[in-house]
């Protein structure tokens, strides 16, 4: 299932079950002999629960989205435990790699990248699998380091940052870690990036290690202790209690726990990223969210529209991590962008801009 641009110019994500079926690579990936002057660009972000595709062409200083494509393969699943990705989770991520080497060919790609993140940094087998998706797709993948993933976080969701805010704190609770970058902002200019962490707790191991399915009280406290350890030594180095305390500071949630949250806020029938993208939700509405997921149960969470199968056992440990976020930081309201890697990678590629306040093309 593909996507169409939204209003802020990028599609609206699929939620899907977990597998797809694979091809042949076929002939070549990237159409590198193709002049075109509007070339095409794609990335493809691949993370510990979700693979993520997104193929756009300039639109003035924005991005005019051709094509997008989101799966969720658990990639990670088990790998906290056994630190090596499992051969289930490979077929399944091979497969749906398969599906956006596919779909890069048929939009005569020109310009791509494809990047891995914690599940791969973290297992031992991480090199033979990355030979194993270029030999079967043709997709060759480059594990990236947690730095560059936050600077490429914080580049794709410019857009949504306010210039009348003098920094940001930006936070993307992913499924294997959890990046939070501190940001000074001004309008016009590239926000600088003062301090960031990868923090090792994401929705599939917080998961993994505090109660499955169905946590209880205890597991969830235990779940936003973990996160709030972290969180706590990021706010002794940098203090942006100070900036939010003075009224100073934005807080911009990345895809998602955070959009989840915001669709089920909204009451929305079905999850719709021109809803979402941009919206802003107040603290206390998000921790009124977060008591009436945890008192669904697992079959109730699966049978909402806005989470489902694929989401419904990692939904409360990222409400735990979002909780750890809120309790550390007083910010009044969040900043929800459905955005993130896949945009900041395409931003680079097009050497697009990055200045906060800059236009998005719709």
């Amino acid at each position: 299932m593909t996507g169409v641009a939204g209003r802020n110019g990028v599609a609206s994500e699929a939620e899907s079950g977990m597998e797809a079926d694979a091809g042949p690579p076929g002939r070549p990936l990237v159409d590198l002999d193709r002049h075109d002057p509007d070339p095409t660009f794609a990335a493809v972000d691949l993370g510990t629960n979700n693979c993520r595709l997104l193929i756009a062409r300039r639109a003035g200083d924005g991005l005019r989205v051709v094509d997008a494509y989101s799966r969720i393969v658990r990639l990670g699943a088990g790998v906290a435990q056994s630190g090596v990705l499992s051969e289930a989770a490979m077929r399944r991520t091979v497969s749906t790699l398969a599906v956006c080497a596919d779909k890069i060919r048929a939009a005569g790609v020109t310009h791509s990248r494809f990047v891995a993140t914690e599940a791969c940094r973290r297992a031992s087998n991480a090199a033979e699998f990355v030979e194993r998706v270029r030999a079967e797709t043709g997709i060759e993948l480059d594990i990236i380091p947690p730095e560059e993933e936050a600077r490429l976080a914080l580049a794709g969701c410019v857009p949504v940052l306010d210039p009348c805010s003098e920094h940001a704190l930006v936070f993307d609770v992913g499924g294997g870690s959890t990046e939070i970058i501190w940001t000074k902002v001004a309008a016009g200019r590239e926000p600088e990036m003062i301090g960031w962490t990868s923090i090792p707790c994401g929705v599939v191991t917080l998961a993994e290690n505090h109660g499955g399915r169905e946590p209880n009280a205890d597991d969830y406290k235990a779940m936003v202790a973990e996160v709030g350890e972290h969180v706590d030594a990021f706010e002794r180095k940098y203090r942006p209690s100070r900036a939010f305390a003075a009224g100073t500071a934005q807080m911009v949630g990345i895809s998602g726990t955070v959009t989840t949250v915001a669709a089920v806020l909204m009451d929305l029938p079905r999850y719709d990223r021109t809803r979402v993208d941009g919206t802003w939700i107040a603290s206390a509405d998000v921790a009124s969210v977060t008591r009436g997921l945890a008192a669904m149960t697992y079959a109730q969470r699966m049978a909402h529209p806005c989470i489902r199968r694929g989401r419904a056992d990692l939904v409360l440990p990222g409400c735990a991590a979002l909780e750890a976020i809120l309790s550390a930081w007083k910010a009044e309201r969040v900043r929800v962008a459905d955005r993130g890697l896949r945009e900041g990678i395409l931003r680079r590629l097009m050497g697009a801009s990055t200045v906060v306040g800059s236009p998005v093309a719709a």
